[in-house]
């Protein structure tokens, strides 16, 4: 691998593109190489001589010009190929049930990438129905085209193949997918993503022996499609909650159960998400401590618990020695805010089996907190604060972005509820239930400035409409602006709420309503940042998040009814320069719908083709 140095730049600015420049001239090119942290040019050193000309031009000019090309000289492109069809012999149930799959998989295949790669997956749909995948956390920097939500992106039909091509830019940390529309999360399709950091970083812990994604999530053992048909009008408590899809250890003597295999004296990251659609869990493993180090792309202060709430749509990283007498060892994830027994299958159970274990798993499962005792879970939850000192994506220190002293441009107060609106039960935020109009947001907003799909200006943003009613709701924020939002929880029920695109700054929790008195409680030193936060019944969360990303981007509650029912909303981040290096254009395949469907709009590509 080739490193550049000063005095190698200096060379290749005057030897060998002939550059006539000075060396202050070379040693600002210098800087503009290694502040962005490119460290190498690699394999990538022969396509310098295509830049040969352009050196010739202005040195300002070429300043920009090696800024874009170096910031992707050391990602590695994964090409992905994904076969998405429905399997009815996956199922943990007792009885066949559709299952979707990836690639004849269940759950679908790791994505493992490193800071800055180039992500490029090709889904083939065989479904009956249409399908987009949502990459949950993974920010889509200047790309909000290849989101995967309903309001960026038009669906893959059946029986055709579209390719998301993105980048985890700047990014580390521990993220999942899965499908975004149709209910069909029910039913799987969900997977992990890792996101690496590069050599050069300095991670806050040894090197692991190994790694080991756990995606535990509620399970339903009715059809996705008869529950979706039903959402208005019922309410169904899952059935089972599972492992990696697989029940829980002892429910079945034909069902497999999920099993980490550890060595004694070593040290293992478990990467843990809830993937479910309804409950979150208490995660624990018995005789075991864990250490908490990351979350959703954040290092954080290193703290050593016995057991950890995870709630719908987050994912953490564990530090678990093994540490105990050789023999199996309970993993337990029991559901909050429902009362279960030890044999329930809504407790799922796995098991930590040592290498030289000669015993399977005995004795009462562990202990964990009261499953209604909220303020554990809001004192646990206060506690996961930033590590301040370490690198992440970048080798300056994470603190290097704090909200100690910022100034607030704009404060959106958003109020989760539930409305009976035409005779059906739906949910609402600020009284107004998202409906998805035919046209992605993303397509009206790009193409026809959003005329004939959705207004600017309409949704409250302060208070609560005085009926309830149906909406397309965007939220028109400030570009570059720090924003303060409040989820406040009418609900009898936990809820989550994430953000694509971004990640935010977790300053506060609190009982009851929000007053801008609440502010006084807020922990502005050392936030967590993570783009999935809980709210608690009848209690309110705060956080803090820099618009510092242009696009379109899905405001929700990561409960899969609340979402599917109207519980989310889209925020509007525009930046007037048009400059491509702002936002990414359209992307050669992009798919038409909805306004656009049978014809081409302006600067877009042609139709994908079909089937394959």
């Amino acid at each position: 691998m080739y490193e550049m140095t000063e005095n190698s730049w200096f060379l290749v600015c005057q030897g060998r593109y002939q550059l006539n420049c000075q060396n202050q001239s070379c040693f600002v090119l210098w800087h503009a190489y290694n502040l962005n942290s490119i460290n190498t040019i690699g394999t990538y050193a022969p396509a310098f001589v295509a830049l040969q000309l352009a050196m010739e031009s202005a040195i300002q000019s070429l300043v920009a010009l090696f800024v874009v090309f170096l910031a992707t000289t050391d990602a590695e492109v994964i090409d992905l190929r994904w076969d998405v069809d429905i399997d009815n012999s996956f199922g943990p149930s007792p009885f066949a049930q559709p299952v979707i799959t990836i690639n004849d998989a269940f759950p679908g295949p790791l994505i493992n990438a490193t800071t800055n790669d180039i992500v490029k997956v090709n889904v083939f749909n065989y479904l009956d129905e249409p399908l987009l995948f949502t990459w949950n956390g993974i920010q889509q920097r200047l790309n909000s085209w290849q989101d995967g939500v309903s309001g960026t992106n038009c669906a893959i039909k059946p029986g055709t193949n579209w390719t998301y091509a993105f980048v985890v830019k700047d990014q580390i940390g521990t993220f999942t997918y899965f499908p975004s529309i149709n209910y069909q999360k029910l039913a799987g399709g969900f997977g992990p993503i890792r996101v690496n950091n590069r050599i050069v970083i300095n991670v806050p812990f040894a090197k692991p022996e190994a790694e080991f994604d756990l995606l535990i999530g509620d399970w339903f053992f009715t059809d996705y499609k008869g529950i979706r048909s039903r959402l208005g009008a019922s309410t169904k408590v899952p059935d089972m909650i599972l492992i990696n899809g697989k029940a829980p250890y002892g429910y079945s003597t034909s069902k497999p159960h999920e099993s980490v295999e550890v060595t004694k004296g070593k040290t293992y990251r478990l990467r843990v998400s809830n993937v479910g659609s309804t409950l979150s869990f208490n995660f624990r493993i018995q005789n075991h401590k864990m250490v908490v180090v990351e979350t959703e792309g954040s290092y954080t202060n290193q703290i050593t618990l016995e057991s950890l709430d995870v709630h719908v749509g987050q994912s953490y990283s564990l530090l678990v020695t093994a540490d105990q007498h050789d023999a199996d060892y309970y993993i337990v994830a029991a559901p909050k805010m429902l009362n279960t027994t030890d044999d329930s299958p809504l407790v799922a159970k796995g098991v930590l089996h040592y290498t030289k274990s000669g015993s399977p798993v005995s004795g009462p499962l562990p202990v964990g907190p009261d499953p209604w005792d909220v303020r554990f879970s809001v004192n646990q939850a206060r506690s996961i604060r930033w590590n301040m000192t370490t690198g992440a994506a970048r080798p300056n220190p994470q603190g290097t972005f704090n909200v100690s002293n910022v100034t607030l441009t704009e404060t959106i107060i958003l109020h989760g509820s539930q409305a009976n609106i035409g005779g059906l039960y739906r949910y609402t935020v600020n009284n107004i239930s998202y409906v998805t109009p035919d046209t992605p947001l993303k397509l009206a907003d790009y193409y026809v400035n959003g005329s004939g799909v959705y207004r600017l200006g309409e949704f409250p943003i302060h208070s609560v409409k005085d009926e309830a009613g149906i909406g397309v709701s965007v939220v028109n924020a400030i570009h570059k602006g720090w924003h303060e939002i409040i989820f406040q929880n009418h609900l009898t029920l936990m809820d989550s709420w994430h953000l694509d695109g971004y990640g935010f700054y977790v300053v506060g929790f609190g009982d009851g309503v929000w007053t801008s008195g609440s502010r006084d409680s807020y922990n502005l030193y050392d936030p967590v940042v993570r783009s999935t936060v809980q709210v608690y019944p009848g209690g309110w969360t705060a956080v803090y998040v820099f618009l510092d990303n242009p696009g379109m981007w899905n405001l929700r509650s990561q409960h899969l009814k609340h979402w599917y029912l109207g519980e989310q909303l889209y925020v509007r981040v525009h930046d007037d320069d048009p400059n491509p290096a702002k936002e990414n254009p359209p992307p050669k395949n992009l798919l038409l719908c909805g306004m656009f469907g049978g014809r081409i709009a302006p600067g877009s590509a042609p139709e994908p083709q079909p089937g394959w």
